[in-house]
């Protein structure tokens, strides 16, 4: 059979994962013994508050909560997420029309995107991003404009941004039906003000198009900096809807719990959708769900503290090797150029630390072609890891100066 003869016509527009090369080198090492710390893939390894897996054992326990349960959310845990947004960024959500629990952020935008997009529809999508931001619409049947994001020490990121919106959206017929955000921004760690989103909700609401925000950072945020939901903007709610992801705030990944909130429209074809496709999430993990949305918001920011640790201890110790990262405000990764010094691209480079230094990053190109020139590191290893990390990688760059690294062999 030849190559792609296999495939489907839609998987047919699903690249091969560009992180795949890196991975296989990972196992590989790790089958023959070598200790890989691995900062590549962003699955937080703190543990939810204890009260919170108490309560999941709890309910579980109960021998009438096995069946299957509520696609949209139990009642009382979509009044939770309202409760929660009234009380941390003083917004009013109607829990019946304006709330919905997905299984998921990666779930609900996905399904959102299936609910929203059909073929010949465009959707406007920063690069680089999160990968299913750009291949859910292609998923979906439709196609994806590039918005090119810089960082933030590249410029004025967020006036140049606004300005490429409106020069994409005049070159594209017809007009984008969606645009894409999520700030703090996964991987390039920019954060915004409210100042930008009044800005962006402008821009969407002047040319007719729908805001996705996926807010999975919202609560991972250092030295002061409080990510702005969209839904704090005036009007946001008639053209907006954000997701809220339990994953990182609470530690929560595997718990598969997220939250599409804000405009009815939206979340009435989401929920439509959903209703054929699934029956929610375990109840007791529902249950477990509210005690966490309930808690003192102490608990997430204890998590936040834990992140802002190893972000210094991360970024003061590539400094301290001659490798200079700017401190992120938000989000759990370290988004990082690669030195200018170094002749790599980002694969040959992740491929590089993983074989010499020991260490798995992300390569940028894997976020998107903007992506390239960069590496992001995933604070998700306590800081003795981390020191480990920070050591073998500053021997690796001594080497690859001295000119003691066969690079035909590294990146191989």
């Amino acid at each position: 059979m030849e190559k792609n003869e296999w495939m489907f016509p839609r998987i047919r527009r699903l690249p091969s994962y560009i992180f795949a090369k890196v991975n296989e080198l990972k196992y590989n090492l790790r089958r023959q013994g070598e200790d890989i710390i691995d900062l590549g893939m962003g699955n937080p390894d703190i543990p939810p508050a204890k009260h919170i897996i108490d309560k999941l054992c709890e309910v579980a326990n109960r021998p009438n909560v096995h069946g299957y349960s509520a696609s949209r959310g139990i009642p009382r845990l979509r009044k939770a997420i309202c409760d929660f947004y009234e009380r941390r960024y003083g917004i009013l959500l109607n829990p019946e029309t304006e709330a919905i629990m997905t299984i998921g952020a990666k779930e609900g935008y996905s399904h959102l995107m299936l609910a929203m997009i059909s073929p010949g529809d465009t959707v406007l999508v920063p690069n680089p991003t999160y990968p299913i931001h750009y291949y859910a619409p292609i998923i979906a049947g439709g196609e994806v404009r590039s918005v090119p994001i810089t960082s933030e020490e590249d410029g004025d990121f967020q006036e140049d941004f606004i300005k490429k919106l409106y020069e994409i959206v005049k070159e594209t017929m017809p007009s984008p039906k969606a645009l894409v955000i999520s700030f703090p921004h996964n991987p390039t760690t920019v954060c915004v003000e409210k100042e930008f989103l009044k800005e962006i909700v402008k821009f969407a609401k002047d040319k007719g198009i729908w805001i996705i925000h996926d807010f999975a950072y919202a609560d991972i945020a250092f030295d002061g900096y409080k990510p702005p939901s969209i839904l704090e903007i005036e009007g946001a709610k008639d053209i907006a809807v954000e997701i809220y992801s339990m994953s990182k705030s609470f530690s929560m990944a595997g718990w598969r719990i997220a939250f599409v909130v804000g405009n009815e429209i939206l979340i009435k074809n989401l929920a439509h959708l959903k209703s054929y496709l699934d029956y929610g999430v375990f109840t007791p993990i529902q249950v477990a769900s509210i005690i966490a949305l309930d808690s003192p918001y102490e608990i997430v920011q204890r998590n936040a503290e834990i992140y802002r640790k190893r972000r210094d201890t991360l970024v003061e110790g590539l400094k301290r090797a001659g490798w200079f990262v700017k401190k992120p405000k938000g989000s759990m990764f370290v988004w990082a150029r690669i030195p200018e010094w170094v002749s790599l691209n980002s694969v040959d480079f992740s491929m590089l630390l993983l074989r010499e230094a020991k260490v798995a990053v992300a390569p940028g190109v894997g976020f998107g072609e903007y992506g390239e020139g960069y590496v992001r590191f995933a604070l998700v290893e306590n800081e003795l890891r981390i020191k480990q990390a920070v050591r073998g990688i500053r021997r690796t760059l001594e080497k690859l100066k001295a000119g003691k690294i066969d690079l035909q062999k590294a990146v191989i």
